[in-house]
């Protein structure tokens, strides 16, 4: 067992953290982490990795020994309250074995022997259970049973307060190498490039230019202003109705969770892409928005014209495409991709079924979303709800902020959150990965909605509060969302 325990010296590289002030040379936890942590909000990442090929465990500890402890050493280590009361990342040997878990699901009944039931319940099993708060705070969980996806699964279990989903994608790609060339380096994923000042290589600004600019920037002012006034009022006392995706239970995060996905091609999407000159984003909140409202109309014809809204989250680095964690952690050089939790979120209104099913133009909901995303990206809003929530953490504490950030979430109806996978096949210690997934759990939410893309494909998944949501027939809408946008 000794061999598997791990000691962090307390000198090691601990780049990415924030600049507060250490104590005890104890490196101190960020605002975000602390609110993904606290006694208002408790938040995991499930990353489910289907294997191609049956899982051979035998040197899972070597691997995560010699792969995944020395990304970074927030995986070896745990968050503790220092003397002067704010929270310390402080590094402790690891023990492998209380890391690992190769559960023994009970015999499958189907009759070609998969186990798709049972991983199921598993999934809903490990996604209501806390992560010890004495050991780092991570979990590796090997299912060895087939099921109609793969041959196998990896289910890592991580909390979100040791990074968001940019931070942990760029962990796992430094954890997989090329499928069919394990000596060749993957190449790192990146969406389209943020878009940057174009002046012709001219940095002088004239007088009449910026007066050409300027109601433009006074309208984004007046806007930023307005969107975020609505923000704030999301986040204290306008509530989305009660409805078919939004119970209003008080307890939700703990009550249980079902996971379903679907799979769709980026190539299907590009077509209504191209057509309609927005973007993959637009095409698939959109889908995902019909979908809902179908699922409304389907349990419920009034609720498809209740109000609801979604919480999209966004990456706030100043670069999108991924970085290694080499250089996510290096201090001396800016790369703009620090590692962490860098993310804000914007409310997004879900469009209302202006008649029945039978009679909409599906393609409305695209538009719409297209309109909205567009108004609200380069908000002031977003930036200045970072501003809020650092303001209440400084003022009346990190609970405080961490309440502000749940009742945001509370007072909506789901949230989405976006990642660019893998643009070429993966393996992981020789085992190709056939697809992935991650799910954010322990949102105080009864929908939560995850979309990754790997290989030219996207896999959306819907995490339900299990006692409230059908998420078999949600996956339906959704599917039909699809084909009816695809076909208009």
């Amino acid at each position: 067992m000794m061999k598997h325990l791990r000691t962090i010296s307390k000198t090691e590289n601990n780049g990415g953290f924030e600049n507060d002030e250490k104590e005890d040379g104890l490196m101190p936890v960020s605002p975000v982490a602390r609110c993904f942590n606290s006694s208002a909000l408790n938040l995991f990442i499930l990353c489910v990795l289907e294997s191609e090929i049956p899982i051979d465990d035998s040197k899972a500890m070597q691997l995560l020994e010699d792969v995944l402890l020395p990304l970074n050493t927030r995986f070896s280590s745990i968050m503790i309250e220092g003397k002067k009361g704010k929270k310390q990342w402080k590094p402790v040997e690891v023990n492998l074995k209380e890391h690992i878990m190769v559960p023994i699901l009970a015999s499958s009944n189907n009759p070609a022997k998969l186990y798709d039931d049972e991983f199921d319940e598993y999934i809903t099993k490990i996604a209501g259970q806390e992560l010890s708060q004495d050991k780092p705070l991570w979990e590796v969980h090997i299912i060895r049973y087939p099921t109609r996806n793969a041959k196998g699964a990896l289910v890592f279990k991580l909390h979100h307060s040791l990074g968001d989903g940019y931070t942990l994608m760029a962990s796992l790609l430094s954890c997989v190498q090329k499928a069919d060339d394990p000596s060749i380096p993957i190449t790192f994923p990146s969406s389209k490039k943020s878009a940057e000042l174009d002046n012709d290589g001219n940095d002088n600004i004239n007088m009449k230019s910026m007066l050409k600019k300027l109601p433009q920037t006074i309208f984004s002012v007046i806007k930023g202003a307005s969107d975020f006034g609505w923000s704030v009022l999301k986040g204290t006392v306008l509530v989305d109705h009660e409805s078919p995706i939004r119970s209003g239970h008080e307890h939700v995060a703990s009550r249980p969770f079902a996971i379903s996905t679907v799979c769709l091609s980026v190539d299907s999407i590009k077509v209504v892409k191209d057509k309609l000159k927005v973007s993959i984003n637009d095409v698939l909140v959109g889908m995902v928005f019909l979908g809902i409202r179908l699922y409304m109309e389907a349990n419920n014809d009034e609720s498809s014209k209740a109000d609801a809204t979604g919480l999209v989250l966004l990456n706030t680095r100043r670069v999108r495409a991924y970085k290694s964690v080499k250089e996510m952690l290096d201090t001396k050089t800016d790369s703009g991709a620090a590692w962490g939790n860098h993310i804000e979120s914007m409310h997004l209104p879900i469009p209302k079924l202006s008649g029945n099913s039978s009679s909409l133009n599906p393609l409305e909901f695209v538009l719409s979303a297209n309109k909205i995303i567009n108004g609200l990206r380069n908000s002031l809003a977003i930036p200045l709800n970072g501003v809020l929530i650092a303001l209440i953490d400084k003022i009346k504490g990190p609970e405080a902020a961490a309440e502000y950030a749940r009742k945001r979430m509370v007072n909506s109806s789901l949230i989405i959150s976006n990642l660019v996978g893998p643009v070429e096949k993966v393996a992981i210690d020789n085992h190709p990965v056939k697809g992935f997934y991650f799910m954010t759990v322990g949102l105080p939410q009864s929908l939560t909605v995850t979309i990754l893309s790997y290989m030219g494909h996207i896999r959306i998944g819907f995490g339900v509060e299990k006692e409230w949501i059908d998420v078999h027939h949600l996956t339906s809408c959704f599917e039909t969302a699809k084909d009816m946008i695809l076909n208009a």
